[in-house]
């Protein structure tokens, strides 16, 4: 029977705590996985342990073995002092952000942040009384200009899942600390595998477990971790707001888990081989993905990221709307829906011109966002290939 502890597992690599972390098979009769607790209700034994509320659970909002398996889990993965699970990465930076600010207070996100972020900080936020800034993602520490003393949380997102734009998180974290301000970082793209957070500077990071973690686009899931000088706030506003995840969506994030260094390293180089086999492309203006060399950041990212994602962007020559529908209308493999992560490849249209307020989105013509998967990239590329086609003819129509 596997032996291994949190601290026996502290020298061994990624791939080994994604396979035994959250696991306690004793406690499962010999079973390897935890299975899926569902219920509300807990019974005390005795009316002294119900006044001392002595038990391991006590309400299914605060947690049961499914969720708690997760939480240690992804506490261990990600370096972090504690985790909580909520229904959706939306939920997850929600809770962070409610975490972080409060009446008065206001807080820094970077413009390239994931839209309903924006939406959140301009309409639920504001309504509560917390006044959103939005600054160029590549600021780096000259966001120390905008700091104000009701400052507190500066709101990253590296890369920015639309656009690409990495932000020198160490940099803005070390401005953030000298502020008493706290970072709040959308960690998706990367994950804990290709990104640290907390080693980088993150007081809390927010990842959506519907992504990678799932890896199969069955499930919403979001995770907030801490460090150890935030984890006894998020865990109280965790408890307050009560936005748990259900048992059956811990369970499959527990068992996609277990597969997500690979899946990931798979969908990191398909990705790259599409996106180099892109650039090549006369149709294409500009490749937006942060590991190749064209990329502006790709400096900063070599220097903080120990591997990429399956998720990038491109800028096409110009082209009329006519055509670009034409070129997605012909694909085959690449799916048209928005998330990413999961198995299957999929493709969305895209434009910041009509969010972006503190800088300036002028492509060179269409954008458009791709997430490979795990299909064959030699499929893929005639996939894409069939798509420029159908663009072409649609062009000179």
């Amino acid at each position: 029977m596997t032996k291994t502890t949190k601290d026996t597992r502290a020298g061994m690599g990624a791939r080994t705590k994604l396979t035994h972390a959250g696991r306690k098979p004793k406690d499962q009769f010999g079973f390897v996985n935890t299975p899926v607790y569902r219920g509300s209700t807990v019974l005390f034994g005795s009316a002294a342990e119900f006044e001392r509320l002595a038990a391991p659970y006590t309400y299914a909002t605060k947690g049961t073995p499914t969720t708690r398996a997760l939480e240690e889990a992804w506490s261990e993965i990600a370096g972090a002092a504690t985790s909580v699970v909520t229904s959706s990465g939306l939920s997850a930076i929600a809770l962070a952000l409610l975490t972080a600010a409060s009446a008065g207070d206001h807080v820094l996100v970077t413009d390239s942040a994931y839209q309903p972020t924006r939406t959140l900080c301009d309409g639920l936020l504001k309504r509560f009384g917390v006044r959103a800034q939005y600054f160029d993602p590549r600021l780096g520490a000259g966001v120390a200009a905008l700091l104000r003393p009701e400052t507190r949380a500066i709101v990253l997102e590296s890369p920015g899942s639309l656009s690409m734009e990495v932000q020198d998180v160490p940099a803005i974290a070390a401005v953030a600390r000298e502020a008493s301000a706290c970072i709040i970082l959308d960690n998706t793209w990367a994950t804990p595998l290709n990104f640290p957070p907390h080693a980088r500077g993150a007081d809390l990071c927010v990842e959506a477990g519907t992504k990678y973690l799932g890896g199969h686009s069955d499930l919403l899931l979001g995770i907030v971790s801490a460090n150890a000088q935030w984890a006894r706030r998020l865990r109280d506003a965790y408890h307050q707001l009560g936005v748990c995840a259900a048992g059956d969506d811990a369970y499959l994030a527990l068992r996609g888990m277990r597969t997500m260094a690979l899946r990931l390293k798979e969908q990191e180089q398909a990705g790259l081989e599409l996106a180099q086999w892109l650039e090549l492309r006369p149709e294409v203006a500009r490749v937006l993905h942060p590991a190749l060399p064209s990329h502006e950041d790709h400096a900063l990212w070599r220097r903080d990221f120990l591997g990429a994602a399956g998720l990038f962007s491109i800028l096409l020559k110009p082209a009329p709307k006519a055509a670009v529908a034409a070129f997605l209308d012909a694909l085959e493999i690449f799916g048209l829906g928005y998330s990413w992560g999961g198995f299957e490849s999929l493709v969305i249209p895209f434009d910041c011109r009509s969010f972006r307020t503190a800088t300036q989105w002028a492509p060179e013509g269409p954008a458009l966002r791709f997430s490979v998967g795990l299909e064959d990239v030699e499929d893929l590329k005639a996939d894409v290939d069939k798509g420029f086609a159908a663009l072409r003819a649609a062009a000179e129509a």
